[in-house]
């Protein structure tokens, strides 16, 4: 089996440096990947596995470049003001960017960026902590929210952003108010309801991989129950929000660089993202790989962009 595996990495590697060595465009130095959010965040965790197993098909080393602040806009921004010369590049959140837009929290646009692959598209949950006895499923939550109006408390990742857009169609299907404890990201998200400022809070499961014991998983944003919690039901089997909701993770770089650059990069991330050990690492971490092109990507930004758009009214406390 090692032999097969050893195998198939070698001819991986062959194919993407022989594709590289073809290549119009390559980088000529180390290359800055701009995650806006905090180290130890789900999308810094992340980012880092796939830079890790990336760097042999880029030729290049690839740097971790954090740049938190702005629910994500301050990075984003700072991604959009950067040479378009291939060698800065750099992740967005969706939602969490298109509600950015929406909420004219920097100067950028969908039109700022040129997509270049999606990496990761996460299924959002809901988690209490472990030893809060309070609650012991999704309807004791619900039970205690309604006891009285905005008793509740969650803390959120940021005004508007992913998260938060999970609480609230949460709250919204459950028909019950809460308060809004926002962070500057997921991390700190997080750390505020282990520190028992918060209640509850909606995340992705990526975004607690080597802390599950620290929480109690009690519902998921989707049609039918995931592979990986069977024994966790979806809100819709409990009679409550009724889609999927969630996030996607996609590399970008700044509005005006070559189509070479852009196939250079989506054809090396591609072949990061079945090397047989990156897809080893991203299974031990909780990572839902999600390879699309460039064109689908952009198609995807497009679609979550209406869709931030689509919750401007009716959708949040103060539009009531």
């Amino acid at each position: 089996m090692k032999k097969i595996l050893a195998l198939a990495l070698a001819l991986c590697l062959v194919f993407a440096l022989a594709a590289a060595a073809s290549a119009d465009w390559a980088p000529n130095g180390p290359v800055s990947i701009i995650v806006s959010y905090k180290a130890g965040s789900g999308t810094d965790n992340t980012a880092r596995i796939l830079a890790k197993y990336a760097e042999k098909y880029v030729g290049q080393t690839l740097v971790i470049e954090n740049i938190e602040g702005g629910s994500g806009s301050i990075g984003w921004s700072n991604l959009a003001a950067a040479d378009p010369d291939g060698q800065t590049i750099g992740f967005i959140n969706l939602p969490n960017f298109s509600s950015s837009i929406v909420n004219e929290m920097g100067t950028y646009t969908v039109d700022s960026f040129a997509a270049i692959c999606n990496h990761v598209t996460e299924t959002s949950i809901v988690v209490v902590r472990a030893d809060d006895d309070r609650f012991t499923d999704l309807q004791s939550l619900v039970d205690y929210a309604k006891e009285e109006d905005f008793r509740v408390k969650a803390s959120t990742n940021g005004p508007q952003a992913s998260n938060h857009i999970g609480a609230q169609a949460f709250a919204n299907s459950a028909e019950f108010f809460y308060i809004d404890i926002p962070q500057g990201g997921t991390a700190d998200q997080l750390l505020s309801l282990r520190g028992a400022e918060a209640d509850f809070a909606v995340v992705k499961l990526a975004d607690i991989a080597g802390q599950e014991s620290e929480y109690s998983i009690l519902a998921v944003f989707n049609d039918e129950r995931l592979p990986e919690l069977p024994d966790v039901p979806t809100l819709k089997e409990l009679g409550y929000y009724d889609s999927w909701l969630g996030s996607s993770r996609c590399l970008v770089a700044p509005a005006g660089v070559s189509e070479e650059v852009v196939a250079f990069y989506e054809a090396a991330f591609k072949a990061a993202m079945e090397d047989p050990e990156y897809l080893e690492a991203a299974e031990q971490a909780g990572m839902a790989t999600d390879f699309k092109d460039a064109e689908a990507t952009a198609a995807l930004i497009a679609q979550q962009q209406e869709f931030a758009e689509s919750l401007a009214e009716g959708f949040w406390y103060e539009d009531y």
